[in-house]
């Protein structure tokens, strides 16, 4: 009779989708890909600070010019590809619901090796929300 060796089981499990980039639990593809694709657009300023965020991480520079405003967004843009960005926190918003045509969001953005903290103008452009500026509280 034959010895055989053991092996080892292989275990399936399956994959738990990470949340996305932006930092809320939904997988990126219902988050803020959805946005990118150019399906939907960001209901709040929030949602589009979060997804041109994402745009960042995901070296989208279509989106992020796309959602630009036209008075203020730059003809080109190019992102550092080895920027590497580790963690989204929004700490404070001001308007920029269904509601209103003007929304502020400040958030800290970090990034390996450091952080941005900046304070984001919103404004409705045709029904849709576009990022316009932002300053950088000392």
């Amino acid at each position: 009779m034959a010895r055989r060796t053991a092996r080892p089981r292989q275990r399936t499990s399956a994959a738990v989708p990470a949340g996305c980039p932006c930092g809320l639990p939904a997988a990126y593809e219902a988050c803020c890909g959805r946005f990118h694709a150019g399906g939907d657009a960001a209901p709040t300023a929030e949602a589009l600070m979060r997804s041109r965020y994402c745009a960042f991480v995901q070296g989208d520079a279509g989106h992020l010019l796309r959602t630009w405003h036209p008075r203020t967004r730059p003809e080109r843009l190019e992102l550092d590809p080895g920027m590497r960005w580790t963690g989204l926190e929004i700490l404070a918003t001001a308007g920029g619901s269904a509601f209103h045509p003007t929304g502020v969001v400040e958030f800290r953005a970090s990034y390996r090796g450091g952080a941005l903290h900046e304070r984001s103008s919103f404004e409705r452009v045709d029904g849709a929300w576009v990022y316009v500026d932002g300053e950088f509280p000392g």
